[in-house]
């Protein structure tokens, strides 16, 4: 299993915006290999708020074939040159390989 962890800190008040972005109906969800998307919103922030987007594929290279894919590409494409939105502070991409895990008994 392959982790794609997104992380943004957003100016307070924001975080709403940037959740309802990652969380509406996609074209991800769709794409071999892909397991899930969770939206995480970090609790008790002071000046800004935290989200975290955690994606979780079958395999580096499932993910690899959704970041090189024609309609992942497009995507980017159409808002190439415009500013990002100006809640959204900073961001950064980590990824991971999964080593363990564990479910629980059923």
């Amino acid at each position: 299993m392959f982790i794609q962890l997104k992380t943004f800190k957003v100016k307070k008040g924001s975080a709403v915006e940037m959740i309802e972005r990652f969380s509406g109906k996609g074209i991800i969800e769709q794409q071999p290999g892909f397991l899930d998307l969770s939206v995480l919103h970090k609790k008790r922030t002071k000046e800004e708020e935290e989200v975290l987007v955690l994606i979780r594929w079958d395999s580096e290279q499932d993910w690899k074939a959704w970041e090189t894919s024609e309609v992942h590409l497009a995507g980017h494409r159409e808002r190439r040159g415009q500013p990002g939105p100006s809640f959204i502070l900073d961001g950064q991409q980590h990824y991971y390989d999964v080593i363990g895990f564990k479910t629980a008994d059923t």
